[in-house]
């Protein structure tokens, strides 16, 4: 086998096990066979679809719900029913459990469900007002190009293009993260404990990520380059 055929081969066995599947007793799950049983349980999704409703939902969810018609509470729910219809009405297949299934059997946990609502847990660029609990932990993380040090040390941490600032819980997180956009990231150690008892409201998203809408430079204590 030709060196692309070979990659071809490789990027669709790796697709392949983006698909969602039901486990009657541990719920939906990604991939070929149930990770608590190694069941292979109920099919739902299969990769090509799971992708199309990721994007429809974090897009309606995140960026754009007024012009698929979603009327969204200011701290960023959407009736669930409302979204599946319009989800629906662009793909035709979309039904409730699809949705269901999406969020249950995501690691990443970027949404969530409660009272026949759903809404992304982190990454809006419309206009929310979220409410989640204040972090109690000491110190957060955030990367950055070496190029952006000097100006933040100046002025401090603000998001570009989404409402809130997404900060990690941990290094690990951090540089993670920031190895996505970038090659030789700087990561700043911020204070938490101190901005927030100062005014600074830092909440928590999940265990890796806390939202905010700023961070001042004053509470950036330390860089690792």
């Amino acid at each position: 086998m030709e060196k692309s055929g070979q990659i071809l081969f490789i990027l669709k066995s790796l697709l392949s096990c983006i698909m969602i599947r039901r486990c009657e007793e541990h719920g939906c799950f990604r991939g070929e066979s149930c990770p608590d049983c190694n069941q292979e349980g109920q099919f739902i999704l299969d990769d090509e679809r799971e992708e199309r409703l990721g994007r429809f939902v974090s897009g309606a969810l995140r960026h754009f719900p007024e012009k698929l018609g979603l009327s969204m509470y200011i701290d960023g729910w959407v009736s669930i029913n409302s979204l599946t219809a319009a989800a629906a009405a662009k793909y035709k297949w979309p039904k409730k459990y699809h949705v269901y299934a999406l969020v249950e059997s995501d690691k990443k946990n970027r949404y969530e469900i409660s009272g026949g609502k759903i809404r992304a847990v982190y990454g809006h660029s419309i206009d929310v007002v979220l409410d989640y609990p204040v972090y109690e932990g000491e110190f957060a993380y955030y990367g950055v190009t070496p190029e952006e040090v000097d100006p933040i040390l100046e002025d401090g941490i603000t998001p570009l293009k989404q409402k809130y600032l997404h900060l990690s819980t941990t290094l690990e997180k951090a540089i993670e993260v920031a190895l996505i956009h970038m090659e030789n990231p700087s990561i700043f150690k911020i204070d938490v404990q101190a901005a927030i008892e100062d005014g600074v409201n830092i909440m928590v998203a999940n265990d890796d990520i806390l939202l905010t809408e700023e961070v001042p430079a004053d509470y950036i204590v330390e860089i690792y380059e």
